[in-house]
């Protein structure tokens, strides 16, 4: 732009490097020099002039002076109103004074999603409302006693997060201990595209109304939003067999916060979790089963009011801290573990099973199950402990838990998986060879010479080998694939029975089958097989 004689330059790439107020102060450079002439012309001295020049070399030159400083002030008046002034757009959370209130004061409306054949929705509240889950094969006399024992104890259960009290402190509560040598860090929010950003505006609204979170202005800690993909609830898909097969489905976001710098300074807690082929163990031959889930489970153990600043994320609506426990923290599973523990200390390995927020109450018989299930209800209500009607399955047969089927029947892969595992084609690079190796090692026990078989694809995964996916490779995996589709049902181990072990070895893997007899007819409890090392191979031959 020139003005006055002067060609003034506005380099957009220097200035998006500096806070955008200095766009204002390259303004003001441009009027300071008119204002400054338009005063002096505006308050002159009549007598100085007339003394000092003629009327009429005085008049012409103020009047054309005066004519051409209005003119180049309405010019520049002009062009700057007519430039579209960029302005950092604000993103402010609406503000709203309505409160949340429990369901059984206020029945929510909620959409249900289909069930598979097996179950069905059953209503604990008038007008067909508080929905929960349970099987469809039940007697009706059953099916009322189940309901009326839901009905008693529906504080337990919780259908949005204002049924969400919290644990006591006095319970459990979460802390974050630091390393000796830890440093603070602040990190920048990061870029979301405008779907991600309503998610993250609903949630921050939702915690906020529930006082999960609260806004904080300084902290020595800060980490990034994250939105990733969220699986709530169980529908029915069919296979290629055209078989009806329960799914968990992706319907939903999650928000996360990246607390990868925070859990690097953490020290650790090594709160073990159970294993969980002995938990399945437990859980397989019994005949009803009550598969349940925490509502939003870590949300409901709160964080040390000293620990509390150190949540802190920031996202485009600002920056909040937590007041419960979030998703992200390296020690939240172990402090939910530890807690859910110690809630059901006398009834674990009895009667009730605890993996993180999956809880699985079981039962020999309707009535067993049924009464077990009174106690644990109970028990939630009394440490304020709420169970998500969408993710809870009372009373069904069989249930799919930790991605196995446990039934009276015993133990068995679960078909969903499988289908997804049948359906991938050869693989065509290392990093997918594992990733076939990994799903279908989940079920090895499942799979007799899983070792033997699998030798192919496992030398493909060594140091400094070239990736040739051969006949041999493709037979292996085609045998893996079809040895998943027809795996056995496992039996669980009957301690008061002897055992049988069957063991095998060639010069590049050893085998073994546990098994055991009732009424005289041998079954599988377990596959086991590894490959040897060369060293190990030499003393084989020995």
């Amino acid at each position: 732009m020139e003005f006055d004689g002067e060609i003034i330059n506005f380099n957009i790439y220097d200035a998006m490097r500096y806070p955008s107020d200095v766009s204002s102060l390259n303004w003001l450079d441009v009027i300071d020099p008119l204002s400054n002439d338009y005063f002096e012309l505006s308050n002159h001295d009549s007598l100085e002039l007339v003394l000092n020049r003629s009327i009429d070399e005085l008049a012409v030159k103020e009047l054309t002076e005066k004519f051409k400083l209005e003119e180049e002030l309405k010019d520049l008046v002009s062009f700057m109103d007519a430039q579209a002034r960029y302005e950092t757009p604000k993103l402010q959370l609406p503000v709203t004074d309505q409160k949340l209130l429990p369901s059984v004061v206020q029945a929510p409306e909620l959409e249900l999603k289909p069930l598979p054949d097996h179950l069905k929705y059953v209503y604990l509240g008038e007008n067909d409302t508080l929905p929960v889950i349970v099987s469809n094969k039940l007697t009706k006399e059953q099916e009322n006693e189940l309901v009326d024992l839901l009905k008693s104890y529906k504080e337990a259960i919780g259908w949005t997060i204002a049924d969400i009290k919290g644990l006591s402190p006095s319970l459990c509560m979460h802390k974050i201990l630091m390393e000796d040598d830890y440093k603070p860090t602040r990190e920048a929010q990061r870029r979301l595209n405008p779907p991600m950003m309503e998610v993250v505006k609903k949630e921050i609204l939702k915690l906020l109304n529930a006082g999960m979170i609260y806004p904080i202005s300084d902290s020595k800690w800060v980490s990034p939003v994250q939105v990733v993909p969220k699986k709530t609830g169980i529908t029915v898909t069919k296979n290629e067999q055209r078989e009806l097969v329960p799914t968990r489905v992706q319907n939903g976001w999650r928000v996360c916060i990246d607390y990868r710098r925070l859990n690097a300074s953490t020290r650790k807690d090594h709160f073990p979790l159970p294993f969980i082929d002995q938990m399945l163990e437990r859980l397989a031959g019994k005949t009803h089963y009550c598969c349940l889930d925490g509502y939003s489970g870590f949300h409901q153990i709160p964080v040390a009011p000293e620990d509390q600043e150190k949540t802190t994320f920031t996202c485009p609506f600002g920056t909040f801290a937590y007041r419960r426990m979030p998703f992200g923290l390296c020690n939240a599973p172990a402090t939910f573990q530890r807690c859910m523990v110690s809630i059901f200390s006398d009834y674990v390995e009895e009667i009730i099973e605890v993996f993180m927020d999956d809880f699985t109450v079981y039962g020999k018989s309707f009535k067993e199950c049924l009464n077990n299930l009174k106690k644990i209800l109970k028990r939630c209500i009394e440490t304020n402990l709420v169970l998500n009607y969408e993710k809870c399955h009372f009373m069904v047969d069989q249930g799919l838990i930790l991605g196995h089927v446990v039934s009276a029947k015993g133990l068995e892969v679960d078909k969903a998986k499988i289908d997804i595992i049948k359906s991938l084609p050869y693989p065509k690079s290392v990093r997918e060879v594992r990733s076939f190796l990994g799903h279908a090692g989940f079920y090895r026990r499942f799979i007799k010479d899983f070792s033997k078989i699998s030798r192919p694809l496992c030398e493909l995964l060594q140091k400094d080998v070239e990736f040739i996916f051969s006949k041999e490779c493709e037979q292996a995996f085609d045998t893996l694939k079809e040895m998943l589709v027809t795996s056995p049902v496992i039996q669980p181990p009957d301690w008061s029975l002897p055992f049988e072990i069957m063991c095998d070895a060639s010069n590049h893997a050893v085998g073994a089958v546990l098994g055991q007899r009732k009424d005289k007819v041998p079954y599988v409890i377990y596959y086991a097989s590894k490959i040897l090392d060369p060293a190990p191979t030499q003393l084989l031959d020995h």
